[in-house]
């Protein structure tokens, strides 16, 4: 009994440990001047969504002038830019080149030193050329949600034998349309679908790219209400993604298969995202086991919807779909737990084909995202690693 009593105790001091907040302190020592002056400053990461304006996520001035962030956050690695309010004005290197994202590790209290050497606003826009290849089109730049009661932007792409056949192709439906083919509209750097689908020989399908909605983007991409915490307060999110989704399904989908040679079954319809995008897709299949024959969970941002897990759990045994999982052990300590306990979920009643690649450089951004699609998109569609990538 005494044994039992000392193990509990343990126990409990271990999980207090683990999920005690940290004081941290991030004071910018030196920052380049903005052209205009007086602007605030905000830190986006990985601990708020990287949303580049959170209010409760904005530096104060102390009486030297410095700017300073309190902040309260459990153990753990996260990553995070510094920002004047959006991602035209982020920070970058003197040169006013593109910086990779900081990490800050915490595993106690601590004051955490930066200098920001420029913005990316301050330097003169160079006309960007297009990224995007000759088989990429835009459908509509206002494409009607009726679910959503708003308009989105939808991307298409079609095999480079699309117009020169009559063959009917399967069909990828992909969130966060302005990085799939475009470096000008992307967040920071594109996935390159179409340069990976043009030059590969596996089996080649229609990839149509869906628009995040800005401001929307979280609620869309949330199959239920959750609440986002902050530094001294919570921002209620409204999930939306049962709607969102209900859109992918029952508007977007019936217009491709309507107006391009597709393969309407399941076997040859797919969904694909990362973060946010990784969660919804793997809703979608929740949601609609008979729509969708295999998904593309890249990253997934299972921590704002726990609800998640319980949901895969009762749909399991309805889900046979080729599903890959992808997840960067320098995404943050919860997201491979995280990413682990939706594929166990499945995994336990499911006769899916399942797939799960972790690897320990990955990082929440698009260029892990992108080498890591080929893998991805193989195993979609034929439930199998790619054996010939060009």
């Amino acid at each position: 009994m005494m044994t039992r009593l000392i193990f509990l105790l343990i126990f409990s001091v271990e999980s207090l440990l683990i999920t005690a907040q940290q004081n941290i302190r991030l004071v910018i020592k030196n920052a380049a001047p903005a052209k205009t002056p007086g602007q605030t400053i905000f830190i986006a990461g990985s601990f708020n969504n990287w949303n580049p304006q959170n209010e409760q996520f904005r530096f104060q001035q102390d009486e030297k002038g410095n700017h300073f962030i309190d902040m309260k956050l459990p153990a753990g690695s996260y990553e995070y830019k510094i920002t004047r309010g959006g991602w035209d004005k982020v920070e970058c290197s003197k040169d006013g080149a593109g910086i990779g994202n900081r990490i800050l590790k915490v595993d106690g209290d601590a004051i955490v030193e930066i200098n920001v050497e420029g913005w990316q606003d301050q330097f003169a826009v160079k006309a960007k050329l297009s990224t995007a290849g000759r088989n990429v089109q835009i459908i509509e730049t206002s494409f009607w949600m009726p679910q959503l009661k708003r308009s989105r932007r939808i991307w298409i792409y079609l095999p480079e034998n699309y117009a020169g056949t009559k063959e009917r192709f399967p069909v990828l439906y992909m969130h966060d349309g302005q990085n799939l083919f475009e470096d000008t509209s992307s967040f920071s750097g594109e996935w390159g679908i179409d340069e990976f689908l043009d030059s590969t020989r596996l089996k080649n399908c229609i990839v149509v790219g869906i628009d995040n909605g800005g401001g929307h983007r979280l609620s869309e991409y949330a199959p239920y209400d959750f609440t986002l915490d902050n530094r001294s307060s919570s921002t209620k999110v409204e999930g939306k993604g049962s709607e969102y989704v209900d859109f992918l399904v029952k508007t977007l989908k019936p217009f491709i298969d309507k107006h391009y040679r597709t393969k309407k079954d399941k076997g040859n319809t797919f969904v694909a995202g990362s973060s946010m995008g990784g969660l919804i897709s793997m809703y979608a299949v929740v949601k609609y086991p008979k729509v969708f024959g295999g998904a593309g969970i890249f990253s997934p941002s299972f921590w704002t919807s726990k609800k998640i897990f319980d949901d895969i759990k009762k749909k399991s045994k309805k889900i046979r779909s080729n599903i890959f999982f992808y997840v960067g052990k320098q995404e943050g300590d919860q997201m491979v737990p995280d990413m682990l306990k939706g594929m166990q979920a499945l995994a336990a009643k499911s006769k899916s084909k399942i797939k799960t690649v972790i690897r320990d450089e990955g990082r929440h951004n698009e260029a892990t995202w992108r080498k890591e699609f080929p893998t991805g998109y193989s195993w979609m569609l034929y439930g199998k690693e790619p054996i010939l990538l060009q």
